[in-house]
């Protein structure tokens, strides 16, 4: 059984991580690598929301 984390393409993490770091910087949220236990839950929504913001322009772009 696969646990919740593992990713299905296992370079993906790499990107992902990145893509994480981008978004944290843009809504200045001082993102370490690794675990991130000090994050309020504000700044991890913050993080969270601004990736999501990204990947629907992004796919909203690649409509037109």
């Amino acid at each position: 059984m696969k646990s919740g984390n593992s990713n299905l393409v296992p370079e993906a993490r790499d990107a992902l991580n990145r893509f994480k770091m981008e978004a944290a910087r843009e809504v200045g949220v001082n993102l370490q690598q690794g675990y991130n236990g000090q994050l309020t839950s504000r700044e991890a929504g913050s993080v969270g929301g601004q990736m999501v913001k990204k990947m629907i322009e992004s796919y909203e772009n690649g409509m037109k």
